[in-house]
């Protein structure tokens, strides 16, 4: 298997997480690493001895003979780094959000289908333990039918200065429901705000709602005074509630629902009779291995031909649709808004 050669811009928060991760894997070699912060990539750079050190991508992408490009950078910049490399004939591997914008993602995905090029966006959570067995429980048919989607990530800060608290923390969980749940949205609706002088929202309420009577809803917020993962998911026959601050059993499924059966007998009335299944607890074992690790072994056997990609550009284009109609139905006071391609069907 020829190795793959690899070149990463942006050295920051996740940027070394990526080298670090590519630079072990057997069948890849970091050629280049680049920063604006010149200083970082060399610091970067020196610790894994790759080749090219620069803090020019476009030295990066025409310097060095390169199979794939890996974009760890403001998410206001993914869209021109992006497509430059795409048209360099270079794989690209962007970070969340893939674009700023609907109309970019849209033009990303295309652009790679017309070369024929991969186009991955690192959903870091969906390669996780924990979401990997909910997706293989939902599939199995051991949930039943999906009732809820519910998940809060909350913290204090980590403040950004280019996007608000949904473009920053919800491509997380609406990544994770996006790959869950597997159906259209209908529309989304959602409401903001913005504390102590800052210019974006730092804190939000997500909604999504699907065909019948399945709903989405994401809390999102910078100012929580604890961290806070958790994503619970309910089901007709099972629920599942995903903790990732949990250092051990992370997931936890219950046998626990209820039923309504109907009684005709008494006086022609109609009578809901309601009763509540309350069985065992048990949380499965999980694949411990680091999610990023999995995610570039996808990416890397993607390009050798040895799979499919897990998380390709339509996951990313279909992640930014619903955070640009969060950030319109915001910007309407709380507005229901239609997501952009949904079926045109009635919402129970």
């Amino acid at each position: 298997m020829r190795v793959v050669r690899v070149g990463v811009i942006g050295c920051g928060y996740w940027g070394p997480n990526l080298v670090r991760n590519f630079a072990r894997h057997p069948h890849c070699q970091v050629e280049a690493v680049c920063d604006m912060r010149y200083e970082r990539a060399v610091r970067l750079g020196g610790q894994y001895r790759v080749p090219m050190i620069t803090d020019r991508p476009d030295e990066l992408l025409h310097g060095r003979e390169l199979d794939l490009v890996v974009i760890a950078t403001p998410s206001f910049t993914h869209h021109k780094l992006a497509k430059a490399a795409l048209e360099a004939g270079k794989h690209v591997l962007v970070m969340k959000p893939l674009a700023t914008r609907l109309s970019d993602a849209e033009e990303l995905c295309e652009l790679a289908g017309r070369l024929g090029l991969l186009l991955a966006v690192d959903h870091t959570f969906v390669f996780t333990g924990a979401v990997r067995r909910m997706k293989q429980l939902i599939d199995a048919g051991s949930i039943g039918d999906l009732y809820y989607f519910d998940s809060v990530r909350i913290n204090l800060g980590l403040f950004q200065t280019d996007v608000n608290v949904v473009w920053d923390l919800a491509p997380h969980d609406v990544a994770i429901m996006d790959y869950l749940i597997g159906h259209e949205p209908i529309t989304v609706s959602a409401t903001g705000a913005s504390h102590g002088g800052s210019p974006t929202e730092n804190i939000a309420y997500v909604t999504v709602r699907y065909q019948g009577s399945l709903i989405g809803h994401v809390h999102v917020n910078w100012l929580a005074p604890a961290k806070v993962r958790r994503t619970i998911l309910g089901g007709s026959k099972m629920m599942m509630i995903y903790d990732d601050m949990e250092p051990s059993e992370k997931l936890k499924v219950y046998d626990k629902g209820f039923s309504i059966a109907t009684d005709l007998s008494v006086e022609k009335e109609y009578q809901q009779m309601i009763s509540y299944r309350s069985g065992d607890m048990h949380a499965p074992q999980l694949d411990t291995r680091e999610a990023l690790a999995i995610e570039v072994d996808n990416v890397i056997d993607t390009i050798h031909g040895k799979a499919e990609l897990v998380v390709n550009g339509r996951a990313g284009w279909r992640v930014v649709r619903i955070l640009e109609a969060a950030q319109r139905s915001i910007e309407q006071g709380g507005g229901v808004v239609r997501v952009a391609g949904a079926p045109v069907v009635g919402v129970a």
